[in-house]
């Protein structure tokens, strides 16, 4: 089987910070999604992936590179534009030919990984697999309608009134007759070759789509809530190991990360959360679900429940940071008038000062 991993998205909904990233490289828990999507397909035995990409596409090659240090071989296919997920199924049969092949949004998050999921489409004589979960607002997604026999009756992308609450979360397998149904299938409303299309055509046309409804949790990036959201369940598996210098006067707990080269002074640091290489955190508190980029400095300040990105600086705040996304190469420091609450969405490069 091959691997396609789909990051061609502006991603507009995580404005300011993907103005200047793409935002399958905003990383959960120090770790851009995209390497967790790579890591994941890795993981379940497939080394031949394709990476769809758009105006983003310099900045993932430049990050992801040949793939060698995950052990897999990457191929960049380019989408001009975001034409919909059909339409790139369609720009990568080059890549794909005749192999089966597993299709994973980069932007989402998914808890246990897909090896179960490949090893199970791999042994079957399934054209299809999709995956399923139950989620509350299923008309912001693409939705399936099952059977009483668990079949697949139909799908609908992004229904007014959702036949069900089953969303399709990003994690599609194929066969070759994929290329057949997208070829056949009409532009919807949005202009888009809708993926959700052209599984119907699967279904209609009789072959086997076989559902497969996830249990666990998963996350779609998409938005600066669900990301603190893929944060903090990030934070709750990740193996806490302390490589950095924490000095007697810090107390650290014992479900707090401290990667090689960063530094905790005078400082309180709860878990579960994550400071990244080469990061110094000097009488501060930072708080439970909390990650520090790399090369961050975090001094006479306090954070909770936030995600600051790499080579920041937050100085001198009397006010607590809670509940938000802070961007690469930010300042941040005080004014002199005192704040009373700060929740911030910050892009990267800029400079605040609080009032």
């Amino acid at each position: 089987m091959k691997g396609l991993i789909l990051s061609g998205g502006t991603g507009s909904r995580l404005y300011p910070l993907t103005y200047t990233n793409a935002k399958q490289l905003i990383p959960v828990a120090n770790k851009p999604i995209l390497f967790r999507v790579i890591e994941s397909i890795r993981d379940a035995g497939i080394e031949d992936i394709g990476i769809v990409v758009g105006n983003t596409a310099e900045q993932i090659k430049e990050a992801v590179g040949s793939g060698s240090r995950w052990g897999v071989n990457i191929t960049y296919i380019r989408q001009e534009k975001p034409l919909g997920l059909a339409h790139a199924v369609k720009v990568a049969q080059p890549f794909i030919g005749e192999d089966r092949f597993v299709m994973f949004l980069g932007d989402n998050v998914i808890q246990g990984g897909i090896s179960n999921l490949i090893r199970q489409f791999a042994t079957s004589d399934w054209n299809s697999q999709i995956v399923l979960t139950k989620i509350e607002h299923p008309e912001q997604y693409g939705v399936a309608e099952l059977g009483e026999d668990g079949r697949i009756v139909r799908l609908v992308e992004k229904p007014k009134v959702p036949p069900s609450d089953l969303a399709l979360v990003g994690i599609y397998m194929f066969d070759r007759y994929i290329f057949e149904a997208a070829d056949s299938i009409k532009p919807s409303w949005r202009g888009e070759l809708e993926i959700t299309d052209a599984i119907q055509w699967l279904v209609d046309k009789g072959y086997m789509v076989h559902p497969y409804v996830h249990e666990g949790w998963w996350i779609d990036t998409g938005a600066p809530g669900d990301m603190l959201s893929a944060n903090d369940l990030v934070l709750e598996e990740i193996k806490y190991i302390v490589d950095g210098y924490v000095d007697r006067d810090s107390k650290v707990d014992h479900r707090v990360t401290v990667q090689r080269g960063a530094e905790i002074i005078n400082s309180i640091v709860r878990g579960p959360a994550i400071i990244g290489e080469n990061t110094r955190i000097i009488n501060s508190y930072i708080g439970p679900y909390t990650s520090i980029d790399h090369d961050v400095v975090v001094e006479n300040s306090e954070i909770e429940h936030s995600m600051v990105l790499e080579n920041s600086v937050i100085k001198d705040l009397e006010a607590r940071i809670q509940d938000s996304l802070i961007g690469r190469d930010v300042v941040i420091n005080r004014s002199p008038i005192r704040p009373k609450a700060l929740k911030l969405t910050v892009g990267d490069h800029s400079k605040i000062g609080i009032l």
